[in-house]
């Protein structure tokens, strides 16, 4: 798919590395992270993280080597609430792309948008040089903070957000432009533009083509082969309905938050409380299962490898 639509960029996620570690074209990277993990040595549960981590890194220098720009790669959601350990766990997949001959300029670590992650983007962004994509981004709220921190990307999700209204409430379809996920990347679009923050807004989490086209002019789109495919059936100019000089001339007003705001601010949104959390346990899910497969690889490896 990156052949045939080539992006500048790409990313990955627990979800999709599972999913591709089971099809067989894939196996000798498989093989490869599961040798890395066992020549290391250490408990059964080290050779399996370190066996992760070096397969989210093998399949970032696959696709780095189809790409022209950055790949993201994705913490253990299961530190989305520990700081410390998200820290040493980006600069760790730094080395590990560093031992592949990959910089860290072609690398964005993804990190759940909990306060948490977000100060660790400010961490690791400031004192480390590592460049930083907040994920499971879906309230104002983060997206305020995650500006403050000074992280390089935001991933705000336009398609989970829309499931969550189409879920709970009595409206079961939107126009692109009412759509709730398109109305909030725009506000943060429009909030980072009018205030002259740098981080980069990249719309994630599409449902559909009209969701994307509702977002010509955003910073970056992140889209999937899928959608792609359907986008390139169509032969239609697209005019921006972002842009710069709209967003300064919008009425939003700059807020301040720190932790105390931040928690309560976030806690006010429903459907982010909700599907933040939900995210979370997914990645985390999939992380499980991919272990579990790691698992299997590395006590039937000899001990020898």
């Amino acid at each position: 798919a990156i052949d045939e639509y080539k992006p500048l960029d790409a990313t990955t996620n627990p979800s999709l590395i599972l999913a591709a570690a089971q099809m067989p074209a894939y196996q000798k990277l498989v093989d490869d992270a599961v040798a890395y993990g066992k020549k290391l040595g250490g408990s059964e549960e080290e050779q399996i993280k370190n066996a992760s981590d070096k397969l989210f890194v093998l399949f970032g220098a696959e696709i780095l080597k189809r790409i022209p720009g950055r790949v993201s790669t994705e913490v253990d959601a299961r530190l989305s609430f520990d700081k410390e350990g998200m820290i040493q766990r980006a600069r760790r997949l730094i080395d590990l792309y560093k031992e592949v001959g990959v910089g860290k300029d072609r690398i964005l670590i993804k990190l759940s948008s909990t306060w948490e992650g977000i100060q660790a983007g400010r961490v690791l962004e400031a004192e480390h040089g590592i460049h930083c994509n907040m994920t499971l981004l879906f309230s104002f709220a983060q997206a305020v903070a995650c500006a403050e921190a000074g992280v390089t990307l935001i991933s705000p999700f336009v398609g989970r957000i829309l499931d969550w209204y189409v879920a709970n409430g009595d409206k079961k379809t939107y126009e692109p432009l009412e759509d709730p996920g398109v109305k909030s990347v725009t506000k943060i679009y429009n909030y980072y533009k009018k205030f002259g923050y740098k981080t980069i807004v990249m719309g994630a989490s599409f449902r559909n083509t009209g969701q994307i086209k509702a977002l010509t002019g955003c910073d970056y789109l992140t889209i999937s082969p899928k959608l792609l495919a359907e986008l390139s059936k169509e032969h239609v100019k697209l005019t921006p309905t972002l842009s710069v000089k709209e967003a300064q001339a919008c009425d939003l007003e700059k807020i301040h938050l720190d932790e105390k705001a931040f928690r309560w601010h976030h806690n006010e949104d429903q459907m982010a409380v909700e599907k933040l959390s939900d995210g979370i346990r997914r990645f985390a899910a999939d992380a499980v299962k991919l272990e579990r497969m790691l698992k299997v690889d590395v006590v039937s490896l000899p001990s020898c490898v």
